[in-house]
């Protein structure tokens, strides 16, 4: 699977009050880009990563799509932070709905 244009943007509308949690896989060549796009929508960016830097909880990596953009949760409110124990290690990881990743894992 193609990486190096695979972003994830977990976001926040404050207009309606709901979080997401956004896939990326080559419809941006830049992380910026993703960003941008959201920021001028309105939308309160919280956390942005690259696919090699996210350690996945329960979402599964999609195939390469440069025409979409893929919801991969929503929920009312914030998004929320939780600890996740991963090979003894305590990491932060943000939570939308039930769907969880630690997200700049370096």
């Amino acid at each position: 699977m193609e990486q190096d244009k695979y972003y994830r943007i977990t976001g926040y509308y404050p207009q309606d009050d709901f979080s997401f949690i956004i896939d990326s896989n080559g419809m941006f060549e830049k992380l910026w880009q993703f960003s941008s796009y959201l920021i001028q929508k309105g939308i309160k960016v919280i956390e942005v990563s690259k696919l090699e830097d996210i350690i996945d909880i329960n979402i599964e990596p999609v195939e390469e799509d440069k025409e979409h953009i893929l919801l991969r949760a929503t929920a009312d409110g914030k998004p929320e932070y939780v600890e996740q124990t991963i090979n003894g290690i305590t990491h932060k990881a943000i939570k939308v709905a039930d769907r969880l990743y630690i997200a700049n894992n370096n």
